[in-house]
């Protein structure tokens, strides 16, 4: 062959950020002498949903899924001795990113930065996190304008930034297959290029601008023929969309611009190796085909089933990347699908379905208008309702989990307490002895930050209004306002949304045929409402906290409904308060509590005493998520009936124990079990 120059290899990210800002910058410092190519910085629960660290709906949350960011001092510290300018920075931030942008702006002028030439990303997209992710705050309307006023003020003064990057990963987390993913995507995509456009703010021959700044971020699962195919079909809509609904003639502004972090939701907590494997299958999915290959990768670490990964398990998926890029030949050809049939008719049954579905999205008023109505979530539920009950049958095989279970010893989990990162309950008190020193000296020296009611003030009055939102963001970041006022503030205008479920709209996933484990579980259902003289079972199914992985709950919730249980879901974010008042104004003979960020220790127990309080200690709690074995051993000697984490995948299994904690919390007989 001729020689051709070798292709320049993607951006290197690892999502990374935890405790204090302090310590992210310490990491971040250390990822990129290990030849890390950009920042994918992780942001704490309290940060994403405009809390501050001393919020009652914080606690538990501080520094857990990533750094506590509450006021211009935290960006500072977690920027120290990292050149902004040289640098490309990738934010995880949705309902708060006008706020984060503003602080990185901020610091990066005070590194004496030319704000033009700051490049990275702020997610920003705020419609899946309705559906998949529950970081939103303020309604669909205003959170849209947030978005666009972004936009139109980045295309103006920070050209190279990519002020959305709209997100199919949670997506297919929730359940999404290829066509709902893509759909849902692009369907967001115009939501947000309409509502800019029709803003005013942008004038329409700067319309191609905007659109070379949409960024996109993808999963990209374990079947990776059918994930490559997905990639095509995208670049190929998003051409046509661009062209022929928004004009643009500009092939570079239309070129289909995406990053990818591979998929979490199968990794799974047994044989938890088999997940290095599964990395490097998802990893070239995204990688291999040159016409649609992603221009930035992070990969998730081993043992993310089983908690927070450590310095050492990111370097590891970072290594990964680095061997495809630099030891491999993948970066010497062209693209080696072009002309291969089979790609190109799987290709074009995608393209054709997901037109469809974008259809009948636009006919329905559009993303926006399907959030509301719960069209979308319930279409998630479902289709994650049918993927596990895939995996239950055995009909789609999970190495390790429903086929080949049997194993050797693991040494990588001999020790499971040391197999991950742990974040010291001690962090969260200092991040919030710390904000209060913040907020007690920020009008002194050496700061001497102006007083920031009036900067909240005039950020309430631009609300009120139709201005761009961006400037009174930006002088309340450099008032010193904490993250907690400035989302407080919005509130105030703006309210604050409930999303919908799906899970009351949810089909039947698992049927009760006469000698399937559905059917047994139903009877028992039955026979212990009998038992206990009530009409039907009640389950609350309750996720207290920040957490807004909810697609664990919904699942739960919908087996427990099909198997005859009458649901109490309220959705997520609920204070243990709220949790216990609900329960015992709902007279439930059950309680599930559904964590996977990390604040289970501090959260369950609290449940458990309330209820103590409260005189309802024969109600069984039972807890789920993402729960390392030492802390299940804490809970269930703190009183909890049943501990269920990730390698728990027969839910039916998980209902029929429920009922078993209802008969023993009732003092009743054991049910039979058919031998």
């Amino acid at each position: 062959m001729t020689e051709r120059q070798k292709d320049r290899p993607w951006l290197m990210r690892t999502y990374a950020g935890h405790s204090t800002a302090e310590a992210s910058n310490e990491l971040y410092r250390r990822n990129l002498a290990k030849g890390q190519t950009g920042l994918s910085v992780a942001f704490d629960l309290p940060t994403q949903t405009g809390y501050d660290p001393d919020h009652i709906l914080a606690r538990g949350e501080v520094g857990r899924v990533g750094v506590p960011v509450s006021h211009l001092g935290d960006m500072r510290r977690l920027f120290q001795d990292i050149p902004l300018e040289q640098m490309n920075t990738s934010m995880t931030i949705n309902a708060t990113a006008m706020w984060l942008l503003a602080l990185y702006q901020v610091v990066a002028e005070e590194q004496g930065d030319d704000i033009t030439k700051l490049q990275g990303t702020t997610q920003n997209d705020i419609v899946k996190e309705y559906l998949s992710r529950g970081t939103h705050v303020f309604p669909p309307g205003p959170s849209l304008r947030l978005t666009t006023d972004m936009i139109a003020y980045t295309v103006s003064h920070i050209p190279k930034w990519n002020p959305i990057n709209i997100c199919s990963y949670h997506l297919q987390e929730a359940g999404a297959t290829p066509v709902q993913e893509i759909a849902y995507a692009m369907s967001t995509a115009i939501a947000v290029l309409d509502a800019v456009r029709d803003s005013g703010q942008v004038p329409a021959e700067r319309m191609g601008d905007v659109v070379a700044r949409i960024s996109f971020f993808v999963n990209a699962g374990v079947r990776f023929v059918e994930e490559m195919c997905k990639m095509r079909a995208f670049g190929r809509i998003w051409e046509e969309i661009t062209r022929e609904r928004y004009g643009i003639e500009n092939p570079k502004q239309r070129r289909f611009r995406y990053g990818v972090q591979v998929n979490s939701l199968g990794l799974t907590e047994a044989q938890p190796e088999n997940n290095v494997q599964r990395i490097v299958l998802e990893m070239l999915a995204v990688t291999l085909s040159k016409d649609a290959r992603a221009r930035a990768v992070q990969l998730p670490a081993w043992n993310e089933a089983l908690g927070l990964p450590r310095p050492w398990d990111q370097q590891w998926s970072l290594r990964i990347q680095q061997v495809l890029a630099h030891e491999s030949d993948l970066l010497e050809y062209e693209d080696i699908f072009e002309g291969s049939h089979v790609i190109e008719e799987k290709v074009g049954r995608l393209v054709e379905e997901s037109l469809a579905e974008i259809d009948r999205i636009q006919e329905m008023g559009g993303a926006m208008a399907a959030v509301e109505s719960g069209y979308l979530k319930s279409q998630l539920v479902a289709s994650h309702a049918e993927r596990r009950a895939r995996i239950e049958s055995g009909q789609e095989k999970i190495v390790g989990v429903n086929i080949y279970e049997s194993t050797e010893p693991n040494p990588l989990t001999a020790d499971l307490d040391a197999a991950i990162q742990t974040v010291d309950p001690a962090v969260e008190a200092r991040v919030v002895a710390s904000l209060q020193h913040w907020r007690d000296t920020r009008y002194q020296p050496p700061f001497n930050h102006p007083r920031p009611c009036k900067a909240l003030e005039r950020l309430k009055e631009a609300a009120k209004g139709t201005a761009n939102l961006m400037e009174a963001t930006l002088e309340c970041a450099r008032a010193g306002v904490t993250t907690g006022e400035w989302a407080g503030a919005l509130r105030e205008v703006f309210g604050e949304f409930r999303a919908p479920t799906g899970v009351s709209s949810a089909p039947v996933a698992v049927t009760a045929e006469e000698g399937t484990a559905m059917a047994l579980v139903r009877r028992r259902v039955e026979e212990t409402a009998r038992d206990l003289g009530v009409g039907k079972l009640r389950f609350l199914v309750g996720k207290p906290g920040l957490d807004g992985h909810s697609n664990g709950a919904e699942q739960i919730a919908v087996r427990a409904r099909d198997a005859g249980f009458e649901v109490v879901y309220q959705g997520i974010r609920l204070t243990p308060e709220e949790i216990v008042d609900a329960a015992v104004a709902e007279d439930v003979h059950a309680v599930g509590l559904s964590i996977l960020s990390g604040s289970h220790a501090q959260l369950v127990p609290d449940v458990l005493e309330r209820l103590r309080v409260a005189g309802a200690t024969d109600i069984p709690v039972i807890a789920g998520g993402i729960i390392p074995n030492g802390d299940a051993e804490q809970l269930r000697a703190a009183g909890v009936a049943a501990v269920f984490t990730p390698k728990d995948f027969d839910i039916t299994g998980i209902i029929g124990r429920i009922v078993e904690e209802i008969r023993k919390a009732n003092k009743l007989d054991p049910l039979e079990v058919p031998a």
